[in-house]
């Protein structure tokens, strides 16, 4: 398969998951609070996610630790750097290095004009310079996607559902309840209440995951060829096993690999795709 295609297909899954969370929200909104109660609800949503779409990249760097490199500095880095800018035709972003031995990076902000990408310490010290134009060419294909957008869309549409849920378990709790008096209008109720989160939840994960797909095919394209961010996650799946990092839960997901350990039914929850995946999915792309 081409890069070409399999971009298209899975930006195609990204759309009908939003579409899906947006008919779970619509459907347990109407159930219960109709017109004024949910729009109440999706007007704090629609604020919360604001706020933090637009200072994502303050939020991100202080969680981190970063600080700001210049070009004297790592003048290599920013030549790499400014290299897959161009590549990508995305502006120059922000440079940072995050103090810990994990290779691992991130790229944050709320457009290309307003992005900055973040390596780690490790990155640099462990991995040859082919792994490391890999990794940022990734981190572009979120800048170049506009990931932050599509990350703040799922995550206000599942924050509604989830503040929607929270006040209908206080109704029933102390007394509300719903109109349909029968047990079985009741059981259902009490169902939607508890697996609408659930499924919310399940559904955002599944576009950071698919995400995380197209980022790495869009990178593949920037670079040329899918082997060096092959590579590189191969490369990056054994630093984070080897050696921890301390990372605030919120920013994990904004990690090439995820920097924290999950396995079993973890990774039903999981932000990323499992490394092997994502590996195969790249080398396919060379036929």
């Amino acid at each position: 398969m081409n890069v070409t295609a399999t971009r298209f297909s899975t930006q195609a899954r990204t759309w009908v998951l939003i579409a899906g969370l947006s008919a779970l929200l619509i459907a347990i909104g109407g159930r219960f609070l109709g017109g004024a109660g949910y729009l109440l609800f999706g007007g704090i949503a629609v604020a919360f996610v604001f706020v933090s779409y637009w200072f994502s990249d303050r939020f991100a760097i202080r969680s981190s630790h970063a600080q700001p490199i210049s070009e004297a500095d790592d003048p290599r880095l920013y030549a790499i750097v400014a290299d897959l800018a161009q590549r990508a035709k995305v502006p120059m972003p922000r440079v940072y290095l995050i103090p810990s031995e994990q290779p691992n990076a991130f790229a944050t902000g709320r457009n290309p004009k307003h992005a900055a990408v973040a390596v780690t310490v490790g990155l640099r010290k462990y991995l040859p310079e082919d792994q490391i134009r890999g990794v940022l060419a990734h981190e572009f294909a979120h800048i170049k996607n506009r990931d932050i957008l599509v990350q703040s869309v799922a995550a206000m549409i599942a924050g509604a559902i989830s503040g929607i849920a929270q006040l209908l378990t206080f109704s029933f709790l102390f007394g509300g309840g719903d109109d349909d008096d029968s047990p079985l209008g009741m059981i259902g109720a009490l169902a939607m209440i508890v697996l609408a989160p659930i499924a919310a939840m399940i559904i955002q994960l599944s576009i950071s995951r698919q995400r995380e797909y197209l980022a790495d095919a869009t990178g593949a394209q920037i670079l040329g060829a899918p082997d060096p961010l092959a590579d590189a996650l191969e490369s990056l799946e054994r630093g984070a096993a080897a050696i921890p990092m301390e990372v605030n839960p919120s920013s994990e997901p904004l990690y090439i690999v995820s920097p924290l350990r999950g396995t079993g039914v973890a990774g039903l929850f999981a932000t990323h795709p499992p490394i092997p995946e994502r590996v195969r999915r790249l080398r396919a792309l060379r036929v």
